[in-house]
Parts: C-alpha cells; sequence; structure tokens
C-alpha cells in the first residue's frame, strides 16, 4: 500500500507493488517525481514533488544495509599507508578509494571519503570498452581483508546490497517507462527498464562525512548542490555515528536539521529524511533526457550538523550509500519523438544550483558515455 509521509511529503510505496508490473502506479510516481508535463507539477510547496521515493518491505535489505554500511567507519579509520592498494587513477578515482581527490571549484574536497565499487560484476565490459571508457567501466579494488580484519566479509556485503538496490531500481524503471508512454507519443516500450535491468553498470558509493569544524551553516557543507548525471539512482539511508567510537548516535544527538536536501518541483530546499527501513530512489539527468521531461532530475545537497547542536563533545560522522544504475556508456541519449531539447532542458528545476543541462547535453543522440565526461569536467570547475 502506499502513502505519503506527512513529514517531509515523501512518497513511500511499498515492494510488493514495485514488484508487479501490472500494477498502475502513475498516481505515486507522478506525486514523487512530477516533471513538465506532469498533473502533479505545482507551485504549492505542500504538494510539490521531492523527485524521490520511497519503498518500503525490500526482501533482505535491512539486513544487508545494516551489516554494511557500519564498515565506512573501519574503512575511513585506516593506517594512511593502507590506502594506497585501493586507490585507481586510471578510472579518475572512480573504483575503490577516493579522498581528496575530487574537486569542485579549486579546492580538493576532504569533508568525506569515498569507497566505489561495482556490485554486480568485478570486470564490466569489453576489454574495448573498458580502455575507451574507464570512468564508466573500471574493474573493483576490494580490500585485502586477510590484511584487514576488520573489513571481515566487505566484499560480500557490499555486493549482496547493491544487488538488492539495482534490482529494485530495475522495478522502478519499469513503472518510469509506463507512465512515460502515456504521455509522450511514441515513447519506446521497456526504454529504461532494459537499460537498467541488463546493465553491467552500477557503482556504489560508500561514503563517510568526516565531522565539521567550520562552515556549519552553510546548507550545503558535507556535498554541494547537484544533480546525479546518470540515470537512477539508489539511496541505502544514512547513519550517523561518533567519529571516535564509531557508535550509531541516537536521534537527540544529531541535528534534525542535518542530512539529505533536494530541491522539490517548486524550487524550495526540502530535508528529507528516508524511513530507516526504506530505500530510496531519485532521478538522473539521463532519465529527464530520455522522457523529455516527464520526470527530472532531482537537485540534491547534503548539510552536515550545525554548531553546537545536541552533544558537544560527540564529533558527528554520517555514512550513506547510493548505488548508481547506469546504462552502458555506448547508450544514446536521444529524446523521444516530438520533443525539443529546449522544452526538456528548462523543465529542470534549481537551475541556479547546478550546472546546465544544455552545457552538457549538446547533441540529440550523444552517448551516455560522452555525456558523463562532460558532466565530470563542468562539475569540477562550476562555482570556482
Amino acid at each position: 500500500m502506499s502513502s505519503i509521509s506527512s513529514s517531509s511529503h515523501l512518497v513511500i510505496v511499498d515492494f510488493e507493488d514495485i514488484a508487479d508490473a501490472s500494477k498502475d502506479l502513475t498516481a505515486e510516481l507522478e506525486s514523487a517525481f512530477g516533471g513538465r508535463l506532469s498533473s502533479s507539477s505545482t507551485s504549492n510547496d505542500a504538494a510539490s514533488p521531492l523527485g524521490i521515493i520511497a519503498i518500503s518491505n525490500i526482501p533482505n535489505f535491512i539486513e544487508a544495509k545494516n551489516a554494511f554500511l557500519p564498515m565506512a567507519h573501519a574503512l575511513a579509520h585506516l593506517k594512511p599507508e593502507c590506502y594506497k592498494e585501493l586507490e585507481d587513477p586510471k578510472s579518475f578515482y572512480n573504483a575503490g578509494w577516493s579522498h581528496g581527490k575530487e574537486k569542485l571549484g579549486d579546492e580538493p574536497d576532504f569533508a568525506k571519503a569515498s569507497y566505489y565499487f561495482n556490485p554486480l560484476t568485478d570486470v564490466p565490459g569489453t576489454q574495448e570498452e573498458r580502455e575507451t571508457y574507464p570512468a564508466s567501466y573500471p574493474c573493483n579494488k576490494w580490500p585485502n581483508e586477510d590484511d584487514l580484519p576488520q573489513l571481515k566479509h566487505f566484499k560480500q556485503s557490499a555486493q549482496k546490497l547493491g544487488k538488492i538496490m539495482h534490482q529494485t531500481v530495475a522495478h522502478v524503471a519499469k513503472h518510469i517507462d509506463a507512465m512515460a508512454a502515456k504521455k509522450v507519443v511514441g515513447y519506446r516500450k521497456d526504454l529504461l527498464f532494459d537499460a537498467m535491468q541488463h546493465t553491467e553498470k552500477a557503482k556504489g558509493r560508500l561514503l563517510y562525512y568526516y565531522p565539521i569544524d567550520k562552515d556549519q551553516s552553510k546548507e550545503d557543507n558535507w556535498i554541494g548542490w547537484h544533480n546525479d548525471s546518470g540515470f537512477l539512482t539508489s539511496l541505502a539511508g544514512d547513519l550517523f555515528l561518533d567519529d571516535e567510537t564509531g557508535k550509531p548516535l541516537s536521534p537527540d544527538q544529531v541535528d534534525p536539521e542535518a542530512g539529505l536536501y533536494v530541491t522539490n518541483r517548486s524550487g524550495k530546499s526540502i530535508h528529507v529524511a528516508i524511513p530507516d527501513d526504506c530505500m530510496a530512489v531519485q532521478i538522473g539527468e539521463c532519465v529527464q533526457i530520455l522522457t523529455g521531461g516527464v520526470v527530472v532530475a532531482t537537485p540534491h545537497c547534503v548539510r552536515g550538523p550545525r554548531a553546537g547542536f545536541g552533544t558537544s563533545d560527540v564529533k558527528v560522522a554520517r555514512i550513506s550509500c547510493p548505488c548508481f544504475i547506469d546504462s552502458k556508456p555506448s547508450f544514446p541519449l536521444k529524446l523521444p519523438d516530438g520533443c525539443t531539447s529546449d522544452n526538456t532542458c528548462q523543465a529542470g528545476v534549481g537551475r541556479d544550483k547546478v550546472p546546465l543541462l544544455e552545457e552538457r547535453w549538446v547533441e540529440n543522440g550523444m552517448t551516455f558515455g560522452s555525456f558523463l565526461q562532460k558532466s565530470f569536467e563542468k562539475y569540477y570547475d562550476w562555482s570556482s
């Protein structure tokens, strides 16, 4: 049974409904995602879609999440010499460990660390594809669990959670296809589902946000405002913990304003708390293109805790694990017949916060791999 949270208007759909391809979830998806052609698009903040949907009762999800997310603390506190073996410069640090390698503007990002992994395969694509698209098809760089006993079962746990997230996203894609087909003449049946179900390009990102010691008042001080440049992003929720001990924190020890923010379809910043028993899915820019703006990308950021909130002697850290489910790099990003580039790009929200889509998607039909490379370049230089 579906519902809308009274606290943040987050649409929550039961996995049983999502897994049923014959179920009509158009109303739920419109309430969640909205977009230029959606009857749910509105300037009323109380009803404006958030660009994100939550799924409850996913089989084995809670157990997999609880087993894997806490491992980020141990990973983020290894001896410095351990990280060299986990880094992958050839993929622009899109596999294995990355800390201070990503750059927005002129400053390296030390506020968080990432461990990237493909939960579906250790060696994606063909050798030619890996050479052509090193950032899209990197090979995994797993920790040596014999040398690092604190990371025992790390690989197994990462793969289990990531595969659950991938399969759930494929179910969501099926329903997005159905909604788009109702609104866009000539939309190809199962376009998104086929790309998501059969892809080898899935990128889990185990994130560790270190305690913040400055700029506490800034809205996007843990991760700046951005759109995901890919297709669909699954979110495993978050875990706040004591950075020194690794123990989870109780709600009264965490600033209630800390966490994930999105720009809703009327342009307002909204704090979204994903329920602990739910996985969420948000929209990337490629889906905005493929649907001609039926659904649009979700601008989002992460805010750290304000200074002096809660227990002052606790250094608050945050763990999360998005999984980016994308097509193969050669996939053409092509509009449905009858849709225009101008209308599709203008359908986006938060255009004052993120790099403009039309500056990176410069040709109807350009490949996803080319678009992704342009997006990487733009995000590193934007807001400098």
